[in-house]
């Protein structure tokens, strides 16, 4: 018998992985307030492809699939983008939200809902406001970026994204405090993070797959930053695109996270870090695996949001971070035992 290949179990891990999160997305269609029986989700799929939803299963399908996929392009993204940062900045305890791009988005959505803006609009300014908090970080940091000693660029763009972070926290606590009583509740939940109101929409699916495609393709040039930072220009790799690359993408895939859920916790964190620490570093597997994992993290707890006190529902982001503190304390124990 042959040993197996990294190729081989590569495949046998995504594999796995992509049943896992079809499976999930299957239980979370199945459950809740009303429980949907295999035979009931069988009679609401031919009702749904029939183009006749008038049954309460096929309802209940079409709203649970819809946020159930969300989800998961939610999941995905923040931990693609929690990967894609730790290596930016070579720093394990960096996140999806370390650099303010949440801060922007969440001054972009608050401010449209103080302004009793409609919820397309809402998003629609959360995801400018993402946008605009990353553009002026670039600026900012744009010869971090360029530069040659990596450790200290990364310090001076990580203190860069802190100080905007700050100064977006601000602008945020001056938003709630001026904020009338009807429209504190959903902006309380918005920066939790809450799915029970959000949509499935194509720009985030394609921005999660074009950030995937791009990331597969340069992750032999992120080992080899990972591993060798300070030579790794004289290796062939071309440091400065790199770096840009990492920096614009995982922009972009917090920017779209967070338009779409609010600001959703601990995935972009512990999800890397459970992935490096069970598939290995080598970020050909790494990179898909996280997006794998982080999309059915997600299911998984709002599915548990819907369910714990249903039919009252809670914001997702309570859960990831009262499963995210336990798990990732676990991780650093293990961590400095190894």
């Amino acid at each position: 018998m042959r040993p197996r290949t990294p190729g081989h179990r590569a495949c046998l891990v995504l594999s796995c992985l992509t049943a896992a999160a079809v499976l999930c997305i299957l239980g979370a269609c199945a459950v809740g307030s009303v429980a949907l029986s295999p035979a009931d989700l069988l009679a609401a799929v031919r009702g749904l492809a029939g183009g006749a939803p008038d049954s309460l299963a096929a309802t209940l399908l079409d709203l649970r699939l819809t946020r159930a996929l969300t989800a998961f392009i939610v999941g995905g993204t923040l931990a693609l983008a929690g990967v894609m940062m730790q290596a930016l900045l070579r720093n394990p305890l960096a996140d999806p939200y370390v650099l303010g791009v949440s801060g922007g988005a969440a001054v972009g959505a608050l401010a449209a809902m103080l302004l009793f803006a409609a919820m397309w609009a809402v998003d629609v300014a959360a995801f400018g406001g993402a946008l605009a908090v990353a553009l002026l970080l670039f600026l900012l940091a744009y010869r971090d970026l360029r530069g040659g000693v990596v450790e200290g660029n990364a310090s001076l763009l990580l203190l860069t994204g802190v100080i905007v972070a700050s100064g977006c926290g601000a602008l945020v606590t001056l938003m709630l405090s001026i904020a009338p009583d009807s429209r504190l509740r959903g902006m309380v939940f918005w920066l939790i993070g809450d799915l029970s109101g959000a949509q499935l929409r194509w720009l985030p699916f394609l921005i999660l797959s074009g950030a995937l495609m791009f990331a597969l393709r340069v992750a032999r040039s992120i080992n080899v930053l990972a591993l060798h930072a300070d030579v790794a220009a004289t290796l062939g790799i071309r440091v400065n695109s790199l770096r840009q690359g990492l920096f614009v993408c995982a922009a972009v895939l917090t920017a779209s996270a967070v338009s779409t859920a609010g600001s959703i916790g601990f995935v972009g964190l512990i999800v890397p870090h459970a992935c490096r620490f069970a598939l290995g570093s080598d970020h050909r597997l790494l990179l898909p695996s996280a997006t794998l994992v982080g999309g059915t993290f997600l299911v998984l707890a709002d599915t548990l949001a819907r369910c714990v006190l249903a039919p009252q529902q809670l914001p997702v982001g309570v859960i990831t971070a009262l499963i995210g503190v336990p798990v990732f304390l676990l991780q650093l124990h293990r961590m400095h035992r190894r």
